[in-house]
């Protein structure tokens, strides 16, 4: 039999084999870093289209918050001028009553006394005044209570007052007394 050594052949197939899978380990190195690369740039264009969009989004969010403040602004400006308007509207119709109310307290206001001070909080007045004797008060809190725009007359303080202590020369009683204003019923109005 002849001999045949087959070591070289065998070598020679395992030296292709091992370029063969060096090739392909290379090409697999490559192909990896390529998709890597790849995928890199892809993930970063993502990142950068999306910090684009929360830019914008940032942007507009800003304009719309300006513009809530403009609204509230707004909101705020329309609330005091309804107030001023409530306010004008209060005074426009108060205004017939209040000189009704001083003209009632001038009705009411029986001989022999007279008033000092006059001051009007909201529908409260407050009255000090000076009066000849006790039952000119007296009569002067009927009056007051039988007037269609005067409510609850209270006295407050009566106190007898010499010659020094008021205008009038001689004995005079210094009062002071609240009343309340109201509006008498409109007549065919109903209750």
């Amino acid at each position: 039999m002849a001999r045949i050594n087959l070591l070289p052949w065998r070598e020679q197939l395992r030296e292709e084999r091992k370029q063969r899978f060096l090739v392909a380990m290379a090409g697999v190195l490559v192909t990896g870093i390529g998709a890597i690369l790849l995928a890199g740039q892809y993930i970063g264009s993502a990142i950068d289209r999306q910090t684009a969009r929360n830019d914008y989004v940032q942007k507009e969010i800003g304009v719309l918050d300006g513009r809530i403040k403009q609204i509230s602004e707004l909101k705020m400006r329309r609330k005091q001028l309804f107030e001023r308007m409530r306010v004008i509207q209060d005074l426009q119709g108060n205004r017939p009553v209040i000189g009704r109310v001083f003209d009632q307290m001038a009705r009411t206001l029986p001989d022999g006394v007279y008033f000092t001070s006059v001051k009007m909080d909201g529908k409260t007045v407050s009255v000090a005044g000076a009066a000849e004797t006790n039952n000119r008060v007296s009569e002067l809190m009927r009056n007051l209570d039988a007037s269609p725009w005067l409510e609850a007359p209270s006295l407050n303080e009566v106190k007898a007052a010499t010659g020094g202590d008021t205008p009038q020369v001689g004995q005079t009683n210094v009062f002071q007394l609240t009343v309340r204003q109201s509006r008498p019923p409109v007549e065919g109005a109903a209750p």
